[in-house]
Order: C-alpha cells, then structure tokens, then sequence
C-alpha cells in the first residue's frame, strides 16, 4: 500500500508493524498447532474485524479445521462500547467440539464474555480464545484469553481489519488514529 495513501494521514502513529503482524500471526499459527495437535478444531470468525487476522490465522495452522463466522454488535459508529447483541449466528453446531474464537481486539471483555456464555450453553468440549490485540487496562468484565499477539495501551486503533466508521480496515498495520479523525 502507498504510504501517500490518505489513510496514513489519518493516523498519529503506527503502532504494529506489517512485518510484526506477519511474525506474531505465524507464532500463534504455530501455538495452536501444538496445542491442538490430534484435534480437528472449529475455529469461529467474529466479524467483521477479525477477518483480515482470521484468514492469515488459519493459514498457519497445520491441521485439519472448520471456520464458521458470528458476528456481534456491541456499537454502531460510536468508540464507547454499550450493549451486546447477536447479529449473525453459526451455521453448524459445537456440540462436543473444540471452539476457537478469533477476535480482532479485546477491550471491555463485555463481548466475548457474553459470547463465550451462549458458546458454552450449546455444549462445546472446549472454548479458547485468541485475539489480535489486547487491552487488559480496559477490562469491565473478568475474561480470560488462552492466545493473545500484542497488549496495546488504551488508544483508539485501526488497520489489519479494525476500522472507524467502516474505514482503514485495509490498511496492512496496526495505527492510532487521530483524535481528530473521531472526535
């Protein structure tokens, strides 16, 4: 991607590199590829942000899996996280299956923690979760994740996936957007 590109404009600083994203991508590809050596997992897509990670994810696994994709709402255009709610549904059951959740960034843990509930009802063997990017500082809820690439600060981030306003997500790094973008 041109680095004239007017998106870059749009950023105050980069915070992951294409280069970094690459190498942490192919160390989680290989984790989960030790740890679920012998198993066939299903591993669910949480849309859309996560599918730029999730493609790249999957392709360094080296087992046989399933992808299946969900997508939750927990706001609209705005940066302040309100209620959850199910927008899109698996389309196979997990029943007695190892589930892997991809997601692209965990902050408040109000999504996943309402996720990883109505995962659990339906009887999986087990439920991981792997996220690009985490920010601990910002937890509401207690959620633990099984694989995470990078904690980041709390600052407003697009790129590989992340968007604002259904922007930036093709950007191939990981940037701070300016306050003055969104504010």
């Amino acid at each position: 991607m041109n680095k004239d590109c007017p998106m870059y404009a749009d950023l105050s600083e980069v915070l992951i590199t294409q280069e970094q994203l690459k190498q942490k991508v192919e160390e989680l590809g290989e984790r989960i590829t030790r740890d679920y050596r012998g198993k066939a997992p299903l591993m669910i897509c949480i849309l859309k942000g996560s599918t730029v990670f999730f493609s790249d994810l999957i392709r360094g696994i080296d087992l046989p899996l399933e992808i299946d994709f969900m997508a939750i709402s927990s706001y609209g255009a705005s940066t302040v996280s309100g209620e959850v709610r199910l927008v899109k549904d698996l389309d196979s059951s997990i029943e007695n299956r190892d589930v892997i959740i991809v997601e692209d960034i965990v902050d408040s843990g109000k999504t996943l923690a309402y996720l990883k509930r109505i995962l659990n009802n339906r009887g999986a063997a087990s439920i991981r979760i792997i996220t690009l990017l985490d920010k601990p500082s910002r937890r509401v809820v207690p959620l633990s994740v099984d694989y995470h690439g990078f904690e980041i600060p709390d600052a407003f981030v697009v790129g590989y996936g992340l968007d604002f306003n259904e922007k930036y997500r093709n950007l191939p790094l990981i940037g701070v957007l300016d306050e003055k973008v969104y504010k």
